[in-house]
């Protein structure tokens, strides 16, 4: 596996494996890979030929006094993950490689944006989409492949390649989670014992909101409230959310529509750490 920083470098490489005819996957990444990453990144290997993963702490897409400085970063094992999992390459850039001196170009979804992380992380998806984008135009692969527990940014990118005319197919893959029923996440990390402990009320609303909706419960409300409770009733969880959406609209819903993918999304800080959860669910498949 080769470790690359520069965008020539990764355009070369490139270049060179097209022209063998093969296909290319992309796995964008802010690094601290875990086993969710790994996922990822052994699906693309398993579908094509040749995988770059992107390893970068992207700095648009974090707002004033969130934790771009503190993000956890550990270069040596994420390769050591990379190779394990089936990577080609690894781009690992520093920020002036990705943005340029003054840039003011930026890549914005609008609608899909405004719900969900978008009311309390603003300039998140502009930050998401713009580096997204850049990484499709600098590596052009046939696939890329995300994780379902950024849920709402899977739709948000889905809905940009189709109406960018991106030519890329968008790969969701399911949530990883740790035995307790945790989902990973590189933020867990930031947990204290106790707030790990307290952290597993997001996992248990995420259960008992799926368990309802596939025993045929279909109102949103009663679904939320019940999850809410769950939530609530852990002294260090302070709820951002909880709402059912249509994932492919992100706009809220009171019913669970029979052939519509309805997206219900959770965001709690445990302490100062704020981690997401979510289900996606089709009545048409259950």
């Amino acid at each position: 596996m080769n470790v690359v920083s520069t965008i020539c470098e990764v355009r070369k490489i490139i270049a060179q494996q097209k022209a063998q005819g093969k296909t290319i996957a992309l796995v964008p990444t802010m690094g601290f890979l875990h086993e969710g990453h790994e996922s990822l990144i052994k699906r693309a290997s398993a579908e094509n030929d040749f995988v770059v993963v992107s390893d970068f702490v992207n700095p648009t897409q974090f707002g004033v006094g969130e934790d771009l400085e503190s993000y956890p970063r550990d270069l040596e094992r994420d390769c050591a993950c990379c190779e394990r999992a089936g990577a080609s390459l690894l781009f690992n850039p520093k920020p002036e490689e990705m943005y340029l001196p003054h840039a003011c170009s930026y890549v914005s979804v609008e609608g899909l944006t405004q719900e969900l992380c978008g009311l309390s992380r603003p300039i998140h998806f502009r930050g998401v989409c713009t580096i997204v984008s850049k990484l499709f135009n600098i590596v052009q692969p046939n696939r890329a492949y995300f994780g379902q527990k950024d849920a709402q940014q899977l739709s948000v990118i889905k809905r940009m390649v189709k109406d960018l005319n991106f030519d890329i197919k968008i790969i969701g893959c399911p949530i990883i989670r740790e035995a307790d029923g945790l989902a990973k996440s590189s933020r867990n990390t930031y947990l204290s014992p106790d707030e790990r402990k307290a952290a597993l009320c997001l996992s248990k609303a995420i259960f008992a909101g799926q368990d309802m909706a596939q025993r045929g419960i279909r109102n949103a409300q009663e679904i939320v409230g019940t999850m809410r409770n769950i939530i609530e009733a852990e002294p260090l969880a302070r709820i951002d959310y909880v709402k059912m959406v249509d994932f492919d609209t992100i706009t809220k819903i009171t019913e669970i529509e029979q052939d519509k993918t309805a997206l219900c999304a959770i965001a709690v800080y445990i302490g100062k750490t704020r981690l997401i959860d979510n289900f996606i669910f089709r009545a048409s498949d259950n």
